[in-house]
Parts: C-alpha cells; sequence; structure tokens
C-alpha cells in the first residue's frame, strides 16, 4: 500500500540501509542535471554525513536545482519552500511517537462546549487515549478542543492551521512542543492523515466535509494503508444518517461508488461502538505493504486451513491470480527489519474495490 499518504501502522525500529547516489543518468520531467551538478550534490550529502536514503535526498536538491534553473515565479518557489519546511517541522514533532497508535478527530471548529457533540467528541477522546491511543486534532476550538480536552495534553497533537480571521490555538495544545503551525491546508491535511492509524469524524461544515472525503478517497484509491474511519453522531442525531442517504440514493444510485464502498466508514452515535470499531481493526489485522505485484497482510494469528479455505472463498474476486497463501518475510521486508515477527498472508490483488479489502480484513479480525 502507498505509504506517502498515510503511515497508518506504528512503524517499526528498522534501520535504513545506506543508500547509494543516484546515478548520473537520472532524469525527471525537467531533464537531466548536467553530471558537474550530480557531483556537486554528492559532495553536498557527503559533506553533511548523511548515510540514509542519499537517493532521495539527491532526487530533493536536483528538483530544487531545476526549479531554479527554470522560470518559476517567486510565488511557486515561495509555495514548495513553505511546504517543504511545515512537513519539515511535522515530521521532528511526530517522529518520537511513530510507534504509538494514533487517531485524528475530525469536526466542527464552530461547535460550542454546551453542545452535546462537544461532549461526545470529548468522551470519544478519553476513552480511546485511556486504551493507549494519541489523538491528534486541527488545534483549533470547537470539536478539536473537545478531543484535547478529552484525551489530555500528554496524549494530544495539534496540527493548527493560521488564518486571519479565526483563533490561535486552542488552550489545551498552546505552547505544547506536540503543537505544528501550518500555513497551508493542504500541508495541514497531509499530516492529520499521514500520522494516524483511525479516524473519528464528527459532524461540521466544508472543511470536515472536504478532510472526510479526501480520507475515504484515498482509501477508496488504495493511496493510503487500510484504517477505521467512524463518524459519530449524538444519540439519535440525523447527520450522518442523511448524508448516507444521499451517498445511497444520489452518488451509490448513480453507480459513482460502490457497495462495498460502504465498508470503508462505520456510522454510530454511541461513543462505545466508536471506540470498539477502531479498537476491533487491529485485533488480529497489523498493517500491509507491497512486495512487487503481492500485497502482503500482516497480522498476529494466521487463519487455520478451514478458514483459510473460507477467505479463498469468500474474496476470489479480489485476487487477480491464485489464491491467499501465508507466506514469509520477503527480502524488501527482511531488508529494513520490516515486521518481521509478524504472520503474514499474500497475494495477487486487482488492486481495486478497496472496500471489499476492508471486508477482507474484517474477516480477519473475526
Amino acid at each position: 500500500m502507498a505509504r506517502a499518504a498515510n503511515s497508518r501502522t506504528p512503524a517499526d525500529n528498522r534501520t535504513p540501509a545506506k543508500s547509494p547516489p543516484p546515478p548520473a543518468s537520472t532524469a525527471s520531467s525537467r531533464g537531466a542535471l548536467p553530471p558537474e551538478l550530480r557531483t556537486l550534490i554528492d559532495e553536498v550529502i557527503e559533506a553533511a554525513d548523511v548515510d540514509a536514503n542519499r537517493d532521495l535526498l539527491s532526487a530533493m536538491l536536483a528538483t530544487s536545482i531545476q526549479l531554479a534553473q527554470t522560470t518559476t515565479d517567486r510565488l511557486d518557489l515561495k509555495i514548495a519552500s513553505a511546504a517543504l519546511s511545515e512537513m519539515a517541522d511535522a515530521f521532528e514533532v511526530f517522529r518520537p511517537y511513530r510507534l504509538q497508535r494514533k487517531v485524528t478527530l475530525f469536526g466542527s471548529a464552530r461547535t460550542q462546549p454546551d453542545d452535546p457533540l462537544y461532549a461526545q467528541a470529548r468522551a470519544l477522546a478519553r476513552l480511546l487515549a485511556g486504551e493507549g491511543w494519541k489523538v491528534v486534532t486541527g488545534a483549533g476550538p470547537g470539536i478539536m478542543a473537545a478531543g484535547m480536552e478529552g484525551a489530555g495534553q500528554d496524549n494530544s497533537f495539534g496540527v493548527n492551521i493560521r488564518l486571519p480571521h479565526e483563533q490561535g490555538p486552542n488552550r489545551f495544545i498552546a505552547a505544547d512542543p506536540k503543537l505544528v503551525e501550518m500555513r497551508y491546508f493542504f500541508t495541514r491535511k497531509l499530516m492529520l492523515i499521514k500520522e494516524s492509524q483511525a479516524y473519528a469524524v464528527l459532524p461540521g461544515g466544508f472543511g470536515t466535509l472536504d478532510e472526510m472525503f479526501e480520507l475515504l478517497t484515498l482509501l477508496q484509491t488504495g493511496k493510503a494503508q487500510p484504517a477505521p474511519v467512524v463518524l459519530v453522531d449524538t444519540p439519535g442525531g440525523a447527520y450522518w444518517q442523511r448524508w448516507l442517504e444521499f451517498i445511497t440514493e444520489s452518488v451509490q444510485r448513480s453507480r459513482l461508488i460502490s457497495p462495498s464502498d460502504h465498508a470503508l466508514f462505520h456510522i454510530t452515535d454511541s461513543v462505545q461502538d466508536a471506540a470498539d470499531n477502531i479498537t476491533a481493526f487491529y485485533r488480529n489485522y497489523h498493517s500491509a505493504r507491497w512486495v512487487g505485484d503481492l500485497l502482503v497482510l500482516r497480522m498476529h494469528v494466521l487463519p487455520d486451513e478451514a478458514e483459510l479455505d473460507r477467505l479463498n472463498n469468500l474474496f476470489s474476486d479480489i485476487c487477480a491470480t491464485g489464491r491467499i497463501e501465508p507466506a514469509r518475510p520477503f527480502q524488501p521486508e527482511r531488508a529494513t527489519n520490516d515486521f518481521l515477527d509478524m504472520a503474514r498472508l499474500a497475494f495477487h490483488y486487482t488492486r481495486n474495490h478497496y472496500g471489499r479489502l476492508r471486508e477482507l480484513i474484517n474477516a480477519i479480525n473475526a
């Protein structure tokens, strides 16, 4: 599964192998750099005493030089520079906590503390924090403040957006070292999604719906690791039920999504049910990655022979060829010490209908 959009499972203690510099012939859509510039880039990396991921660092420096050699205007360069700087700051904040599971809470900044939705978000965050999860929010008021109040400062991360018409970070995260300030929505959304392994969305406006739809799009297209998404309302609330009616009657009926895409989210008005749905996703399933054209699902316990036959009968439609079979760690996984103690199932996935993949994970957990 592509990890760029999201690293949904806690990282392991892998030690990256030393990466050689890319060959001088490496090219991009902007054309190849002259060999002498490639040599200078290699010398800069060597002088910086960098061993890991030298190929990627070389490519980043080469791209920067190519931008400088074109007629890219100053505004475009400012956007690229600020985005890279913001991501670097966020990576630094989250890096020490990569082994800890995190849930991102989305919801309206306009929700007041006396609103039942505020209490619902606070209770969900408190419950998940009590089960060892860290809580990530956009650091603003409303549902974001409720999540941080419930989780407590020690268990909270904030990714704040700087807006001229709204206040700064809420009092539960202000001045905390686990707060990141962002200028751009796209870098903020990247970090809110990338760093978590589960998501809870409470009713909100355009911003909340934008975040929720982008999250579902990433899951639907396989650009994010599989993860639980719970859409949480107050008891008896109709916000998500009305949303579901629109999705079913207008979007699905027009064949713009598949019926199996409903497996990508879970609607509830119960805090306990929301927390159970999140934790149950990792009851047995652990993580996934691509190894060549094989999708590898890692888990704590392999299904027995009868269960494996049942999985193959139920999910033959998403096997491009062959069967779902037990596997040992593959060479790329061994090279990066990638969860070598986990059991594995591997198969040639069709790379579509990711709702069906979610249903397969549900079956593995059951």
